[in-house]
């Protein structure tokens, strides 16, 4: 049975179904997981024990992210390649996109101070010291990878700990 990651270990999903993931040609590519209620509540309450992550220093998630950012750097071509056979696109351009999103957000890890700033427009933009705590984020199936790398990249630098819903079609 195709596993999950849940909680820093991959989990059998509680159903025990997985399904096929397909290329646009029509080829296997591999199976994922099917989840369900029991599968996210396992992954809330893993993400709510790791509170230990918005405590942690500015300075050491954004070296973790970075360092995220390199190893993804360092495996662009496979990355490029699972993502062309899924996809049909130009998968370099996405794995290079989303490393520079990446190093984006752990430059800006650190640089959030929850100081009241001037904002481009009427009134006060107030940037907040503290993460809001497990955010539950669909990954979106217009760009695999650098969807991902979007919506969860800004919530961890932050501080914030995610439960990610793959998308349909791209798991």
């Amino acid at each position: 049975t195709a596993k999950m990651y849940v909680g820093g270990r991959q989990a059998r999903p509680d159903g025990g179904y997985s399904r096929p993931v397909w290329s646009p040609g029509g080829a296997l590519l591999g199976h994922v997981g099917e989840g369900n209620r029991k599968d996210i509540r396992n992954a809330v309450e893993a993400a709510e024990k790791a509170a230990g992550w918005g405590r942690t220093s500015g300075h050491a998630r954004a070296q973790i992210i970075y360092y995220v950012a390199e190893n993804l750097a360092a495996r662009a071509a496979e990355f490029a390649e699972r993502l062309e056979a899924m996809t049909a696109a130009d998968g370099t351009a996405e794995v290079e996109a989303a490393v520079r999103r990446l190093f984006t957000w752990a430059a800006w890890a650190d640089k959030h101070d929850g100081a009241a700033r001037g904002a481009p427009f009427r009134g006060l933009a107030l940037a907040l010291r503290q993460p809001v705590g497990v955010i539950g984020i669909l990954a979106s199936a217009g760009a695999p990878l650098l969807g991902l790398v979007s919506a969860v990249a800004p919530a961890v630098a932050l501080g914030n700990r995610v439960v990610v819903v793959a998308s349909e079609p791209f798991p």
